[in-house]
């Protein structure tokens, strides 16, 4: 990147830059999925998360965040006005990850419909019999997770999350993740959007619980069109559900290294991207007029 220096930090689709008490989080085209990091980049895809993530942020603002400033004009230097941060960047506080993913789930879908057709459970939670793929569930289920830096995400027990963190931090995280959930399902479903599921993280700065990373994008949520959902199918999702779909049928065994994205999929990635953006983004201007 121009002038800047190297990340104190690379994720699959994120670079980090820690400036001691604050980072700053640059999203990048890269585009990934069964833990696994692409050769080709998705155009426009990390200035197109960072604008939803912040504009939700901005929505969710009674709720305390780590975001500081999405201005690039803003930041400190060396990185200001940086044109390689420009748009898909934001300033944050730093504080401590708590190493969990909070996964709220309104429909029975994907890793969870797995679960429930061997098990008959979710999140080791009995479910009624005879549900059918992609339903909506009676109330949304909080799903955790175990967040790995390397590796796949482990998915757990409420139950055993409770023992981990103990019972007052389990609460307050499932209460917010359930809440934010339930205010965005609601939002989005009066334009035609269903919020099938989503994840959230959070940290712990001077005691205080905060929403970090990002939030309801199409990488870390799964929205479908009210148009095209279907009980007892998979309906298409308007996010990188493409990508996985794709490489579910392709016949890849999900080693590395990972195969080339053939161009026709990278601008279906980018149309689907650049759809779900215009479609969220009306939602929440609506909101705020």
């Amino acid at each position: 990147m121009t002038g800047l220096p190297e990340p104190s930090y690379k994720g699959k689709v994120r670079d980090v830059y820690d400036l001691g008490d604050k980072l700053i989080l640059c999203s990048t085209d890269r585009i990934s999925a069964f833990d696994m990091v692409f050769p080709q980049k998705v155009p426009n895809k990390g200035k197109i998360l960072n604008t939803i993530s912040a504009a939700w942020f901005q929505y969710f603002q009674d709720i305390p965040n780590h975001l500081i400033e999405t201005d690039v004009s803003k930041f400190p230097e060396p990185f200001r006005n940086n044109p390689d941060l420009e748009g898909r960047s934001v300033l944050t506080k730093k504080c401590k990850r708590i190493d969990f993913e909070c996964v709220v789930r309104g429909y029975l879908s994907g890793s969870g419909w797995k679960e429930y057709k061997e098990f008959g459970t979710l999140a080791s939670k009995k479910l009624p019999q005879g549900l059918q793929e992609s339903c909506k569930l009676s109330e949304p289920a909080f799903t955790p997770a175990v967040k790995n830096d390397s590796g796949h995400d482990e998915n757990i027990s409420e139950k055993e999350m409770e023992n981990r963190i103990g019972s007052e931090l389990f609460r307050i995280l499932k209460e917010k993740s359930i809440s934010i959930y339930n205010r965005a399902a609601e939002l989005v479903g009066e334009a035609g959007i269903l919020l099938c599921d989503t994840k959230f993280e959070f940290g712990l700065l001077n005691g205080e619980v905060i929403l970090i990373d990002e939030i309801l994008t199409p990488d870390s949520s799964r929205y479908w069109s009210e148009e095209t959902y279907r009980l007892g199918t998979s309906p298409p999702s308007m996010d990188k559900q493409i990508l996985r779909n794709y490489l579910e049928k392709s016949g890849w065994n999900k080693l590395p290294p990972p195969p080339d994205l053939p161009d026709f999929l990278i601008s279906e990635l980018e149309a689907a991207y650049k759809d779900i953006q215009d479609r969220l983004l009306r939602c929440l201007l609506r909101e705020s007029t």
